[in-house]
């Protein structure tokens, strides 16, 4: 699975006098509020892990949109009491969930930036450095790993990023109904899940279907790029995106990987486990 789905305010503490009995009363706060936590972030099983609506759905395209072969699997446990707490108080307000209901005005969701959607951002540790890098450019990151989604609007948080939104969802039903066409400056695939096995491939998201409903939302000049540390992956993506007759490739071949896309945790053991990470840099085509 992918390692790559203004600044949110937070409460303030509450400033009060000691009290004699501090250190008692304090761990006996911190047992309540560590309790509660944990109960949150591990719901009972089949119950919503967010049911007064603060938090990313469960399946925010319900059942009003096709039932298909997907890409990605669903993955919300062992959310930690922090991301938990991340999710409640800034996802109403930094959060999108994936209903396919409506279009998404992303200059007024975005503070009139222009947007690149990153598909598959893992914790987000990547999606964050490339958002403080580069703070002229909005990042609509989307994902289905309800910890990566906390983890990354925490991050957003702490590091005062007000370029980042997250999606929660199918990036297909993004796609095709929440996105107005040319609307987006960039498409980035970073590590998607490689599903190996020969008769999973038709799982595997960069397809020429996947390519001419993306290219579609694509302004021209827009850039995609994509990542992968598995090679028979890397060999496919080359092929589809090379066929696609609205891309242009920037290199022959594969190219070097940039600068701007950070060397991750997930990267590194690939490559010590003598993994070769191939990048892909393409551009669509128009004036």
């Amino acid at each position: 699975m992918s390692e790559n789905s203004a600044t949110p305010e937070s409460a303030a503490p509450d400033a009060r006098a000691p009290e004699a009995n501090a250190p008692e009363a304090a761990a006996e706060q911190a047992r309540s509020l560590g309790s509660t936590a944990v109960s949150a972030a591990t719901p009972r099983r089949g119950a919503p892990m967010f049911p007064d609506g603060t938090g990313p759905a469960a399946d925010p395209a319900g059942s009003h949109h096709e039932r298909r072969i997907r890409s990605f699997q669903p993955r919300r446990s062992r959310v930690s009491p922090t991301q938990a707490d991340a999710l409640r108080r800034l996802w109403p307000t930094w959060g999108l969930d994936i209903d396919g209901l409506s279009r998404i005005d992303l200059d007024a969701f975005f503070d009139g930036l222009p947007v690149v959607l990153e598909i598959g951002f893992g914790m987000g540790e990547a999606t964050a450095q490339m958002a403080a890098a580069d703070p002229g450019t909005g990042i609509l990151a989307c994902d289905v790993h309800t910890p990566g989604q906390g983890n990354l609007l925490g991050l957003a948080e702490r590091n005062g990023l007000s370029n980042i939104r997250v999606a929660n969802g199918d990036a297909i039903i993004l796609l095709r109904e929440m996105l107005a066409p040319g609307s987006l400056a960039g498409l980035r695939v970073y590590f998607p899940d490689p599903w190996p096995k020969k008769r999973h491939h038709k799982r595997r998201l960069i397809q020429p279907e996947f390519l001419a409903l993306a290219t579609t939302r694509l302004a021209p000049g827009a850039l995609v790029h994509c990542a992968t540390d598995w090679e028979p992956y890397a060999e496919q993506m080359l092929e589809v995106l090379s066929a696609e007759p609205t891309l242009e490739n920037l290199y022959p071949g594969y190219a070097p990987r940039p600068d701007f896309r950070p060397l991750t945790k997930f990267e590194g053991q690939g490559l010590d486990k003598g993994h070769i990470v191939h990048d892909l840099l393409f551009r669509r085509r128009g004036a």
